[in-house]
């Protein structure tokens, strides 16, 4: 996903209603979001879908870190050694 050019990816949702189709393929074809806006205030952000399926995804690993991180902080969790041990008995066995 590309960086905001704010002189071309900031439009009013009146914009975006009469010029909808075009806006959408804009999106797809340069990977930039759009920004709309309503009464004058930023309302809304088009985005790719890929892009954001990327941004979700990258979002739930960091979460998952943050929660990994802070099991590892609170002592819990086993170590690299122990894991690696477990886990292979466990394949041994199928």
């Amino acid at each position: 996903m590309s960086h905001i050019q704010l002189d071309r990816d900031i439009r009013s949702l009146s914009d975006f209603r009469a010029n909808a189709a075009s806006f959408i393929e804009r999106v797809k074809s340069e990977r930039r979001p759009i920004i709309l806006t309503q009464h004058g205030k930023s309302s809304a952000v088009l985005i790719d879908v890929e892009d954001y399926q990327k941004m979700v995804d990258k979002i739930q690993l960091l979460e998952e870190l943050s929660a990994a991180r802070a099991e590892l902080d609170n002592g819990e969790g086993i170590s690299h050694d122990e894991f690696f041990t477990k886990l292979k008995s466990q394949y041994a066995n199928s």
